[in-house]
C-alpha cells in the first residue's frame, strides 16, 4: 500500500513553454545553470545534461546585454523551456522577452521602480510569458523607519521576516494585478528553513497563485540536500507547492536527482527507479555498501517507476525484497532474487548483481 501526503493546495495553472506549473499538474522539477550564459556551448551543454537527469524546466541568469544577446541561440537548441533570471535592470528582463524567454523571474527587491515592473509586465504579457516573483530573504526592499523613532532591533527584524517576505510579495502581484496580469508564479525563500516554511504557509493563504519552493543557498551537496529536504519536505506534506529548485553549490544535475528523491519519498512522483537497501549491520555478511553502489550505477538512465532491494541479511532481507519490485537478499555467500514478491532464483554472492540487473531488464 502506498501512503500519500494530504491534497495539494488548489492553485492557477501558469503555463511556461509546453510546461504546465500548478493546476492538478504534477509538481515540477526544476535547476538553474551554473555556467556563464555569455557561453553559449557551456550553457547548451549543461542544459542538455540537465534534461537527460530529468530536469523539466531551466532558469539562466542574464546579468548584462551580453548574456541577453547569447539567449536567441540558446533557446534554439534548448529542449527544455528557459526562464530568464532578472536582477536590478528591467531592460534585460525586455531583451529576453525579445528573444522569446518562456518566463521571467523578478525580484522585487531590487527592481523597485513600478512603472519598470509595469513595462515589463506588458510586454510579457504580449507575449503570454508568466513572470515568477521570485523574493529572497537576502533581497528585500530596506525598511522606512520614521526619523522619531528607533531603528528596530535584530530580535525584532529576525521576527518580522516573513511578514516582510510575504508583504514584498503582494506588493509586486498587486502591481501585476492591476494590468490584469495573472499568469503568476511566486516564490519566497531563505536560507533559514522555519522561516521560509513560515512564509510560504502566509503567502498561501492569500494568494491563488502556484508556489516555487526551495531553500536558497542551502550549501554544498551534503549539507544543503538535507537542508533542502526538510524544507521541502515540510511544505510538500502539508500540500504546498507547485515546482522546486534544490539549491546546491555543485553540478546543477545533482538538484534535480535530490528533488526527484524528495518527491519519490512523499509519494508525489514516482520518476525512474527507486533504490531501497539496508544500513547494514553485524549480520551482514555481504559486502553491501559496494553491491548497493553498483546497483544504484546500473539503474542511472532508466525511467521506469520501479523499487529495487538490496537487502544483507536474513533477518528484514527477504521482508524488503518481498515488497519491493525486483530485490535481492544476500547472505552466507549467495543470495535470493526477487521479482514481484517472488524469489525467482538463488545464486552465488558474485552473481547477484547480473542476475538482479537480468530480471530488471525482463520488466
Amino acid at each position: 500500500m502506498t501512503f500519500s501526503p494530504p491534497s495539494r493546495r488548489p492553485s492557477r495553472p501558469v503555463q511556461v513553454g509546453a510546461v504546465t506549473i500548478g493546476g492538478t499538474a504534477p509538481i515540477v522539477v526544476q535547476s538553474m545553470c551554473s555556467t556563464d550564459t555569455r557561453d553559449v556551448a557551456a550553457t547548451s551543454a549543461q542544459i542538455a545534461a540537465l534534461a537527460e537527469a530529468g530536469c523539466e524546466l531551466v532558469r539562466l541568469a542574464v546579468p548584462d546585454r551580453a548574456a541577453a544577446a547569447a539567449l536567441p541561440e540558446i533557446l534554439r537548441q534548448s529542449p527544455l523551456p528557459v526562464v530568464a533570471d532578472i536582477h536590478f535592470n528591467y531592460r534585460l528582463a525586455l531583451a529576453a522577452l525579445e528573444a522569446g524567454v518562456h518566463g521571467l523571474r523578478l525580484n522585487p527587491g531590487n527592481i523597485r521602480s513600478a512603472d519598470k515592473v509595469r513595462q515589463v509586465a506588458r510586454a510579457a504579457q504580449e507575449r503570454g510569458v508568466p513572470i515568477r516573483v521570485g523574493v529572497n530573504a537576502g533581497s528585500l526592499p530596506p525598511i522606512e523607519t520614521p526619523p522619531d523613532q528607533p531603528p528596530p532591533t535584530v530580535q525584532e527584524l529576525r521576527a518580522g521576516l516573513p511578514d516582510r517576505l510575504v508583504e514584498a510579495a503582494l506588493g509586486h502581484i498587486r502591481i501585476l494585478q492591476d494590468l490584469d496580469f495573472e499568469d503568476i508564479v511566486v516564490s519566497l525563500k531563505a536560507f533559514d528553513v522555519p522561516l521560509t516554511v513560515t512564509a510560504n504557509r502566509l503567502l498561501a493563504r492569500q494568494v491563488p497563485y502556484p508556489l516555487h519552493l526551495g531553500i536558497t543557498e542551502a550549501g554544498l551537496p551534503w549539507a544543503g540536500t538535507i537542508r533542502s529536504a526538510v524544507g521541502l519536505g515540510l511544505l510538500l506534506f502539508e500540500g504546498l507547492g507547485d515546482t522546486i529548485r534544490v539549491s546546491l553549490t555543485g553540478d546543477p544535475v545533482e538538484e534535480v536527482r535530490v528533488a526527484y528523491e524528495v518527491l519519490r519519498a512523499l509519494n508525489l512522483r514516482q520518476c525512474g527507479p527507486t533504490l531501497i537497501s539496508c544500513p547494514t549491520c553485524g549480520r551482514t555478511e555481504v559486502d553491501l555498501p559496494a553491491l548497493a553502489r553498483q546497483v544504484e550505477e546500473r539503474l542511472q538512465g532508466m525511467q521506469a517507476p520501479i523499487t529495487v532491494a538490496v537487502m544483507g541479511c536474513v533477518v528484514n532481507g527477504p521482508g524488503e525484497a518481498r515488497e519491493a519490485d525486483f530485490g535481492i537478499a544476500a547472505g552466507r555467500g549467495q543470495g535470493a532474487v526477487f521479482r514481484h514478491g517472488q524469489i525467482v532464483r538463488t545464486v552465488p554472492e558474485d552473481e547477484l548483481l547480473q542476475a538482479l540487473m537480468e530480471e530488471i531488464e525482463r520488466g
